[in-house]
């Protein structure tokens, strides 16, 4: 029988953070070093039903509240958190890719956090580094060139974590050449030294059998010439609270601007109705264009549209690439939301809440590549 391995809490988290990235699951056993799929199974359905306490406790032992580190006697808790600080260090070699080029400023920032700890020459054996290597980056970072490069890092980390790692890094220079020069290839080096790139999106893709009523007028042309010229419109599920619930959403596609919006528990004809009811006064020749969903074919939407002379437009059968602009915004919110901050079990005012201060952050402070790295309102105003 093989030896049970005891992996770190950070592994184990780390582990489901890229799970739920979508990241597959071969390659997160590679990364992390994962010997058995099963202990990744365990892990995610303790992570679903809430039991994440239970990530930290000891291999071959059952974990409960009134059995723990708290009944121990004073050896035992030195002993469990001496190998709790192993751990900790284990987790970010593993992570980290300490001892494959590994970054010296990570390798500082880890003895000055333990080091009233542990002494550093045991932190250091555990990194399989040297003490000698350690003292000679500590009196390195002292250099003005090295000033200079940690105070452009520091810039690019602040950008990163105030826009909780959604940019990657062509968008983080613009922000940054706001203020000062910098090529983009330095920002580029410096989020793949600590791994602050972009979180990966999840890719999903929708079926159904819907009945097709309009034709295809929009026909994969997403541009627009002026405001609310051209509007596509859908729905999408927020399973993040104890009920399902369901957003449905409106954008314009001259700026990506979301127009209207709303949240419900019914995915009813009233409900796409309430989201249409919010739309500003329309020029002559607005086009809304769907996908075929029984809500945007039945008779009561189809009759709110055109006593608003709005022209309809629907996808072909199964083929949600045709509203490719309104699906990438709703990727876009759950990618950096809720899968993000892992809010994947809270209540259903967390998940409104959430919505709303997304939709308004899209409009007004996230910046875009194709609107020259400025949000939607700020390139309407100008436009006007």
């Amino acid at each position: 029988m093989g030896k049970r391995v005891s992996y770190p809490v950070e592994v184990k988290l780390k582990a489901i953070e890229m799970r739920l990235a979508g990241i597959p699951i071969k390659e997160v056993m590679e990364t992390l070093q994962i010997r058995n799929y099963t202990q990744l199974k365990t892990w995610m359905r303790w992570h679903r039903n809430g039991e994440s306490y239970r990530l930290a406790q000891p291999v071959g032992q059952t974990y409960t509240p009134r059995k723990g580190a708290h009944s121990q006697d004073t050896p035992s808790k030195l002993e469990a958190e001496n190998r709790y600080l192993k751990q900790q260090i284990e987790g970010l070699k593993k992570v980290q890719r300490v001892g494959k080029g590994v970054v010296p400023e990570v390798v500082l920032n880890l003895v000055e956090e333990l080091k009233e700890k542990l002494p550093i020459s045991q932190i250091c054996q555990c990194l399989d580094i040297p003490r000698s290597t350690y003292y000679r980056w500590q009196k390195n970072e002292q250099g003005e060139e090295t000033k200079g490069k940690k105070w452009i890092e520091r810039k690019v980390g602040e950008q990163c974590r105030k826009h909780k790692f959604r940019y990657g890094y062509r968008k983080i220079t613009a922000l940054l050449n706001q203020t000062m020069h910098i090529n983009h290839k330095v920002v580029q080096r410096v989020m793949q030294k600590y791994g602050w790139q972009c979180r990966v999106k999840r890719k999903k893709r929708k079926t159904g059998q819907p009945y097709q009523v309009a034709e295809n007028v929009l026909n994969r042309n997403f541009r627009a010439e002026r405001p609310l010229q051209k509007l596509v419109t859908d729905i999408t599920y927020l399973p993040f609270g104890p009920k399902q619930l369901y957003l449905s959403s409106i954008q314009d596609l001259f700026n990506g601007e979301i127009i209207a919006y709303s949240v419900s528990d019914c995915q009813n004809v009233e409900f796409v109705l309430d989201t249409l009811r919010q739309l500003p006064p329309l020029p002559e020749g607005c086009t809304l264009h769907s996908d075929q969903g029984s809500v945007y074919t039945s008779y009561a939407y189809q009759r709110k549209v055109k006593e608003r002379g709005i022209i309809m437009s629907m996808s072909r059968k199964g083929t949600p690439a045709d509203n490719a602009s309104i699906e990438s915004f709703h990727s876009s919110l759950k990618s950096e939301t809720f899968y993000l901050d892992e809010l994947t079990c809270t209540t259903t005012a967390i998940v409104e809440q959430t919505v709303e201060s997304y939709i308004t952050y899209y409009n007004h402070i996230r910046i875009q590549t194709k609107l020259n790295n400025q949000s939607p309102v700020q390139y309407r105003q100008l436009a006007v």
